[in-house]
Formats: C-alpha cells, structure tokens, sequence
C-alpha cells in the first residue's frame, strides 16, 4: 500500500499534467511488448507492431530490462510531448545521470557491454540510443497517437471541471476509485510494499498515461528531491487502432444497464462527451424534464458533474462514472 500524505501547502501545489511526456510513453510501449498479460483494448496494436521490431530499434529494446523496474526515460528525457525536444534532452544529459539510471537495472548478460557504453555516456553509443528511440516512437507511438491524445485530453479536461466543480478535494476523490483512495490527508493506492510518502510542501503532479502497464504508478527523482512526485493514472479508454471493443464491452453494457436502467446508463455514455441537458435529453429521445432527473440521480451518486456556464448547464462525467463505464479495463498492480 503507498499512502502519500498531504499537507495544506501541497494540496494548494497539486496540479494535473496534460501528458507524461513522449518518451516515458514510448518506453511504456515497450515494456507492455515484454508483458504476458492482456490488454484487449491494445490488442490490435501489439498485433500491429510486435513484429516489426528490428536493428534499428534494438539499441533501445535492449535496455528493457528481464526483470525489476525499468529504464527512466522521464528522468532522462523530460516530459516533453516533442520527440525532437526529447531526443535533444538525452544527448545533452549528463553523464552521472545516465550511470545512475542504467547501474542498477538487470540486464541480459549479452546486452552488459551496450549499457556499459551508454552509461559511460559514450557519444556514439548516445546518438544510436536517441535514433532509437525516434525508430520505436515511429513504429509504437506515432501512428496511433490521434487517439491516445484525444484520450489524455478528454481526461484532463474532466478533471479540470472536477477541480471548477468541487476543488482539490472533488479530483482527489475521483482519481480511480476504487484503487484510489482519498483519506484526507492521506490518498491510498496499490503499491507493491508498504511506503508512507510525505510530500513536504512539493505536492503532487497527477499524470495521465496511455501505455503504461499499470492501472496506477508513484514516479519520483530521487537526485532531484525538489521536485513534485507524481501519480500516474490511465488515460485511455478504448482500443488505440479501432479494430477491437473495448475489453468485456458486451457484457459490461449489459452490467451496467442492469445496475442503473438502459436510458440512465445511455445519459452516463452521453456524459462522457459533455453535454447540456437539451442534448442529453436529444440523445437519449427523451423530455428535458426527464433528462435532468437522469443527470440529478447520476449526480447524487457522484457519476456526473453539473455546472453552469452562461445560460446553460453541462453536464462531465467523474472519474468515477468512467470507472463504472470501464470497470472491466482495470487489472491488478
């Protein structure tokens, strides 16, 4: 269990990152590659991409480790959206940096000698590691990355009208029930070991991933201590090529309407857009009338946010609606 604790200061610095940078994400990607488990949403894309895989890309594929954590390329790379600013990043990284990510990482024997030189920070070894990675975001990312950022931004933008709606404590309590959990002022998750995390004044970045392996994550840099840790938290929703349902969809649509009435677990598909009343009540082929009691009884259950702008009122699903929608697509840390 990891059970970070908050102070008033860091609650006022908690704040939600837009991406976690195209390079974690591309490493991600990897690691999900090297995963047994099932991802039906993703299983298009592995189809897609697992055999492509070649010499070019090699030189990164390597430092996925056999067992352990993995390679961080957050700390190498930043969190940049551009490849390009990425790539610049690691060639410019220093040396300590690049020994102290790769040092403890459990490597194929035959793999040793390549980490070596790029732990030493060798400049060729350097530049065939950066042309590697721009090789696997090419094959893992880039193509398929229209939806993952349609994702990302759909989150983002809900938890900015939870932040509107409710304040810290409304996002706190959203963030991925029911693996999450916020018990002012502490926010529980699945962790491997027991860790108790004391922020310190730094608070929290909450950050949205599409490729991450885990429902949740705690990344932090332990050579730079000034900075805020982050949680990470999935972002995508559906399958990235389009070519599959979403995992269980049949049978959880048919769940879910049998927890909440066909037309209420419609108007909660609905939300999950955005809406106003008058549109959810068009969707639905219902009154008005009746479409504000479906989003009050959604409401009350903290499925669905309502708020007011200028003459009309919109209604965003929670994190927790989002759950409920895609209770099926959480597995275990």
């Amino acid at each position: 269990m990891l059970r970070i604790h908050f102070t008033a200061e860091d609650l006022t610095r908690t704040r939600v990152a837009a991406t976690i940078g195209v390079a974690a994400e591309v490493y991600y990607s990897l690691e999900l590659l090297r995963e047994h488990r099932e991802f039906p949403h993703l299983r298009s894309w592995r189809a897609a991409v697992a055999g492509r895989m070649g010499a070019d890309t090699r030189p990164l594929t390597s430092l996925v480790p056999v067992r352990g954590p993995g390679l961080d390329l957050l700390a190498l790379m930043g969190d940049a959206p551009s490849v390009d600013h990425a790539v610049d990043n690691l060639l410019h990284a220093p040396v300590s940096r690049l020994r102290r990510e790769l040092e403890e990482l459990d490597f194929h024997p035959r793999h040793l000698p390549w980490a070596r030189r790029v732990s030493e920070g060798d400049r060729d070894a350097r530049q065939q590691l950066a042309d590697a990675v721009r090789a696997c975001h090419r094959l893992t990312v880039e193509p398929y990355w229209h939806r993952g950022r349609s994702d990302l931004v759909a989150l983002t933008t809900r938890c900015a009208n939870l932040m509107l709606e409710g304040g810290i404590d409304l996002l706190l309590r959203s963030i991925c029930p029911p693996l999450v959990r916020w018990r002012p002022p502490v926010l529980e998750a699945p962790y491997p070991r027991r860790v108790e995390v004391r922020l310190q004044g730094r608070g929290l970045v909450i950050t949205p991933t599409v490729f991450s392996k885990h429902p949740v994550s705690f990344l932090w840099d332990p050579l730079d201590p000034a900075q805020p840790p982050r949680l990470t938290v999935p972002a995508l929703r559906r399958s990235l090529t389009g070519n599959e349902p979403a995992e269980g969809e049949g049978s959880d649509v048919r769940n879910l309407e049998s927890l909440l009435g066909r037309t209420r677990a419609a108007a909660l598909h609905v939300t999950a857009e955005g809406c106003t009343t008058s549109e959810l009540a068009r969707r639905l082929n219902v009154t008005a009338a009746a479409a504000s009691q479906h989003a009050r009884v959604l409401r009350n259950t903290n499925l669905i946010t309502t708020s007011r702008r200028g003459g009309s009122v919109l209604h965003f699903i929670t994190p927790l609606g989002l759950a409920l929608l895609g209770a099926g697509a959480l597995t275990e840390l």
